[in-house]
């Protein structure tokens, strides 16, 4: 259900942060919430739009429902694998914190217009908690983005080598754009021929795995945690795209 609900809702990488703490804070699982994460930036109405009149719906459906099922098994993973202990002492603090504001309104039922002071007052704290995080990851993703030869693609994934899809997905870890942003540089790869699966891998790569992100996952991961997630979604897309390859 949270990686259906992920493709449906419009949030981008840089709202994992807010989204992250309030999933976590709500009591939902940490694998469920990750679920959420990764599916959340892959696919959306406006990419699947944009990628139905560039590929047809062949190739839209593939997408789509890879993007689920890619959210839904590295979500499993990474839940089996219990990595509460990794959160942040900020994150952990912020748990601390809702429990006793719990504990002292378990027995009052407070209106939404009472509750607004405080859901503004913790709506600024993660703001100005995560703004510098925000601002150097945007930072990093534009140079990235500025400094890869557009003939690196062309020389290194063609169709020939067979490490195309890990290191399309390696280069795309660095960039940073949305799915709509990312979908005519896709376009213009396929067209030069490199194969349609290497360039989806490549696509999820820049969207779920930017560096960006995870200078804003650090304020709520640990290094581990962020090392370990990184590392199962980046194995789940390099797989995908294999596989991709071989329907598409």
């Amino acid at each position: 259900m949270a990686s259906f609900f992920g493709t449906i809702t419009p949030f981008c990488s840089c709202s994992s942060v807010p989204l992250f703490i309030g999933f976590v804070k709500g009591g939902i699982p940490l694998g469920v919430t990750l679920a959420f994460l990764i599916s959340s930036p892959l696919v959306d109405a406006v990419s699947v739009a944009m990628f139905l009149g560039m590929f047809g719906w062949k190739t839209t459906i593939v997408y789509v429902v890879s993007g689920i099922v890619l959210s839904m098994i590295a979500g499993f993973i990474l839940g089996k694998m219990k990595l509460e202990h990794f959160l942040t002492d900020w994150v952990q603090q912020l748990l601390k914190n809702k429990k006793l504001s719990d504990d002292t309104q378990e027995n009052e039922q407070l209106s939404f217009y009472q509750r607004t002071p405080e859901i503004l007052k913790e709506a600024i704290l993660i703001v100005k908690s995560v703004s510098p995080y925000i601002l150097i990851g945007i930072a990093i993703g534009g140079l990235m983005h500025g400094f890869i030869p557009t003939g690196f693609f062309e020389t290194y994934i063609k169709k020939e080598n067979p490490f195309a899809v890990p290191i399309a997905v390696l280069v795309g870890v660095p960039m940073y754009s949305n799915a709509a942003g990312i979908l005519p540089i896709m376009q213009v790869l396929v067209q030069k021929g490199i194969p349609i699966g290497t360039a989806i891998a490549f696509m999820m790569a820049v969207v779920g795995l930017s560096i960006p992100e995870g200078l804003l996952l650090k304020k709520v991961m640990s290094v581990k945690m962020l090392i370990i997630f990184y590392a199962v979604v980046t194995v789940c897309i390099i797989i995908s795209g294999y596989v991709f390859n071989l329907i598409l």
